[in-house]
């Protein structure tokens, strides 16, 4: 295939999308390079960093970085390659790695923001190019970082928007999830759950507001749940947040959809927000919140009617249950999702207990809900594999959202908003690449060559 910008441009309609945006391995390479080789890309807490040395590896799209804790004490995000051989100079997950980088091939050593320390048998690079000061000599760090609320955020290219910028609408959600704890701090704590999904990243993004599927893809867990309630003589919590999804049309039909700039939203949340002061849980809570900002300040805070909030190329946070699914894309039919959970510091333990609840429940690979979502996404990716038609439908509601200043409005809580936006977000990236640190570095050595 050739992938012109016309080629490009042509794939997403107005209504629909060619069914080769899920399928096709030069289009996912292609999105590594103009949607993840641009856009600001969450990388990890600040609490996943607390100690100088502390490091937490990820991926920026198809690229492994790492976040380390400088001894300055400021958060740095560098590629995961000694500049030596190209050896990866730590491995995946978390750790300390003391006071510097050291690689495990030959023993070159770094600073924790990367730059070049130390290497041995130094005599052996005497007349050469070798220059401690030379950049190539050390481990690159990605042109851009920033943290929102402790939220980082990294960026591969120089140019473009400031975080706060780019995240416009959706920033409100990240202060709500941090505002839920009466000292207006988070930590990732409880472990995190980990998801191979056998389908193209998009497919998750779309479905987290996807309001149709919810009771026909989990009809079992729904109806268990009902049934488990009626044989116990009551709808505990851990019923409840299954028994949501089975929920009637009109139902769904009423929630809000907000749809921001650059591919963001969120979905307005299926659970009723005047709950907040009716269970035990919920009451401390409330309590607590009061006693740090007031009732009517407190009321504001927990009556933030939102389910899944969607950063467009990061993944969707999730305010009331405090966590965050994080959306890696590793090939063009395989996801990693990451679901972390936050401890919010200074609420009652219960409500941290709770999150954990919701997390087993909901998100983990084991649980009677995110299964049924995995299979879906798998069957999405293998029949768009098929000739049996060319086109993704997006008609929901086509021609009736409503504009805001910052984005549009669903006017019926079923409409495809939500996947509309974020392609056209996807089309903004992929047909208007920003110079990437690899044009950059290329233009530069072109001018000095000149």
């Amino acid at each position: 295939m050739s992938l012109t910008t016309e080629a490009l441009a042509a794939m997403v309609r107005e209504d629909s999308v060619h069914k080769h945006v899920y399928t096709d391995p030069e289009i996912f390479a292609l999105e590594m390079e103009r949607i993840y080789g641009q856009a600001w890309i969450y990388v990890g807490h600040e609490s996943q960093v607390k100690k100088t040395g502390d490091y937490h590896t990820t991926r920026i799209g198809d690229q492994d970085v790492i976040m380390v804790r400088a001894a300055d004490g400021k958060v740095h995000v560098v590629y995961n390659r000694c500049p030596h051989k190209g050896a990866k100079v730590v491995p995946d997950g978390d750790g300390c790695t003391g006071k510097f980088f050291r690689c495990p091939y030959h023993a070159w050593t770094f600073k924790l923001d990367g730059s070049h320390l130390s290497l041995p048998l130094k005599n052996g690079l005497e007349g050469t190019c070798y220059d401690p000061a030379n950049p190539d000599f050390s481990m690159k760090a990605v042109a851009r970082v920033d943290s929102y609320r402790g939220f980082v955020f990294a960026s591969q290219s120089a140019e473009g928007p400031d975080l706060l910028t780019f995240l416009g609408g959706v920033a409100s959600s990240i202060d709500n999830l941090c505002e839920r704890s009466p000292v207006g701090e988070v930590e990732v704590a409880g472990g995190t759950f980990r998801v191979m999904q056998k389908s193209n990243w998009k497919v998750f993004y779309e479905n987290l507001h996807d309001t149709m599927h919810a009771r026909v893809t989990h009809e079992s867990s729904f109806v268990a749940a009902r049934e488990e309630a009626k044989e116990i003589g009551e709808m505990p919590f851990e019923l409840l947040i299954m028994d949501g999804n089975g929920e009637p049309y009109e139902f769904w039909e009423k929630l809000e959809l907000r749809a921001y700039h650059n591919g963001h939203g969120y979905m307005e949340a299926i659970f009723d927000p005047a709950a907040a002061t009716r269970d035990p849980v919920s009451r401390e809570h409330f309590a607590v919140l009061t006693e740090a900002y007031g009732e009517e300040k407190a009321r504001q805070i927990l009556g933030m009617n939102r389910h899944n909030t969607i950063i467009y190329g990061s993944g969707s946070p999730h305010t009331v249950f405090q966590q965050f699914r994080v959306i890696r894309p590793v090939s063009v039919d395989r996801t990693m999702i990451e679901i972390q959970t936050f401890r919010l510091k200074g609420a009652p333990d219960a409500v941290f207990d709770r999150a954990l609840t919701y997390a087993n429940l909901i998100n983990s690979p084991s649980s009677n809900v995110m299964p049924d979502d995995v299979e879906v996404y798998k069957r999405c990716q293998e029949g768009n594999q098929t000739r049996g038609g060319d086109w993704v439908s997006l008609h929901r509601y086509l021609g009736t959202d409503k504009e805001t200043p910052d984005g549009m409005v669903s006017t019926n809580g079923t409409s495809e908003l939500p996947m509309r936006n974020q392609f056209a977000a996807w089309k903004q990236y992929m047909l208007n690449p920003a110079k990437t640190p690899t044009q950059a570095d290329k233009k530069e050595a072109d001018r000095a060559a000149a």
